[in-house]
């Protein structure tokens, strides 16, 4: 058969295999409709509560790190031959800055990955970035017991450096390749003192930290303080942004002072609407950057650049989670016992369970605490809890398609089986050492 009869073949095989999937939908089954009620709630509540606040922050400091910093840097400073302790150290606990859910982190962790950071320091600030959250361990410790609290604190950090140094010695010599056609890449005269670029990330940080702090559940204490005053913190630090934009980064300051003025008018009109105002302050930032010379054109082209990489994939994936998980406390196609079942105790079938089911659900920003409360009062030991506390947060099944685009589904597969093993491992040994 030629190959161009094959590939007849090849597409109406696919035609038929369509045609039969929707011809047997059943649709009106209760769990089946049930799971595409699940499907598009989680995308809606994802879309509300996610892209705005969380993911296009992430996008536009992507965009800077490819537009504003140099490969050469970026290879310096964690590239595989650099300080070991140095990478490893800033990538290990960069999650008590950021605090971002697993999906978030993938725009930042594409931004240094694709700028020539090695794969161990890459996969340890992946890691990190959503498990390592001060506030989501001083809630476990608050709710879950100080055991569990500090166990995920310790953990997770150790986790995340060992994670990194696994990945880079499994694919040593495929980072030595890559490293090898990036190490000569020559180091661009600096346009800009290093402190001001510091401060226009420092800037950018802030806006996604403060507009993404969570409620700590309780009235008083630094946690709570900040949570009052977030919206304030966040208009203070996208108003330094925008000045540093201006000042240093040479973007038209007519345009600018436009974006700030439509963000003033939005939060007079709808003060409660804060998602509105990120919003309108974003497309002032575009307004600023598109088709700009420059840097500035360039931010916006490497963001843009991002978006159409991450945004698409990251869509189905939510789909896909919310039609066979659901959200957390809704059913969806996969009945919620049977997890409950499986995580019960503290075996090491349910703490594999655990970890693996952690993996592929997505939780948003500390969102696990009071799911695991509720499983812990059905049942569910603590050493589960810790493992799913140790691999949701850092993973989901969004996260791993995006991640597949990014580094391909080898290295994915490689670092999701690593957090399942390694979180298994841990919260059996958790188990080990709390009964001795």
């Amino acid at each position: 058969m030629s190959p161009e009869n094959r590939q007849e073949w090849k597409r109406l095989l696919l035609f038929v295999a369509v045609f039969a999937a929707f011809y047997f939908l059943p649709v009106g089954n209760a769990r089946f409709d049930g799971a595409v009620d699940e499907s598009l709630a989680l995308a809606r509540d994802y879309a509300r509560e996610h892209v705005v606040l969380c993911l296009v922050p992430a996008f536009w400091i992507a965009g800077a790190i490819a537009a504003f910093v140099s490969q050469a840097a970026v290879i310096r400073y964690l590239g595989p031959k650099a300080n070991r302790v140095l990478a490893y150290g800033v990538a290990s606990v960069s999650g008590t800055l950021l605090a971002v859910c697993s999906c978030t982190v993938l725009p930042l962790f594409a931004g240094i990955y694709r700028m020539g950071a090695g794969l161990g320091a890459a996969s340890a600030f992946l890691y990190s970035g959503p498990a390592i959250n001060v506030l989501a361990i001083v809630l476990t410790a608050k709710i879950l017991g100080l055991e569990l609290g500090l166990a995920r604190a310790i953990a997770a950090v150790v986790f995340s450096v060992v994670l990194g140094l696994l990945m880079a010695g499994l694919f040593r010599r495929e980072q030595q390749q890559r490293h090898a056609a990036m190490v000569n890449q020559p180091e661009p005269e600096a346009t800009r003192p290093l402190w001001q670029t510091a401060a226009f990330f420092a800037a950018m940080v802030s806006v996604l930290v403060f507009a993404n702090w969570a409620n700590p559940r309780q009235p008083v204490g630094f946690f709570a303080a900040v949570f009052v005053q977030k919206w304030r913190l966040t208009a203070a630090a996208a108003l330094l942004l925008a000045v540093i934009a201006w000042r240093w980064l040479g973007l038209d300051g007519r345009r600018l002072a436009i974006g700030v003025v439509a963000v003033v008018v939005c939060v007079a009109v709808w003060p409660q609407h804060h998602e509105l105002a990120m919003l309108v302050g974003v497309a002032g930032l575009t307004f600023a950057t598109a088709g700009r010379p420059g840097e500035a054109g360039e931010w916006f082209a490497q963001t843009w650049t991002y978006s159409k990489l991450i945004l698409p994939l990251l869509a189905a994936g939510v789909l896909a989670a919310g039609f066979l998980l659901g959200r957390p406390g809704h059913e969806a196609l996969i009945p919620n016992e049977w997890i409950a079942a499986a995580v019960g105790g503290d075996s090491l079938r349910a703490t594999f369970f655990a970890a693996l089911s952690g993996a592929l659900m997505y939780f948003a920003t500390l969102t696990e605490v009071p799911i695991l409360q509720g499983l812990i009062g059905s049942g569910m030991g603590k050493g589960p809890a810790l493992a799913l506390l140790l691999a949701g947060p850092a993973l989901s099944l969004p996260s791993m398609i995006v991640l597949a685009s990014i580094l391909g589904w080898k290295k994915t597969l490689t670092f999701a089986s690593l957090v399942v093993l390694l979180a298994t491992i841990t919260g059996w040994l958790f188990v080990m050492v709390a009964a001795s």
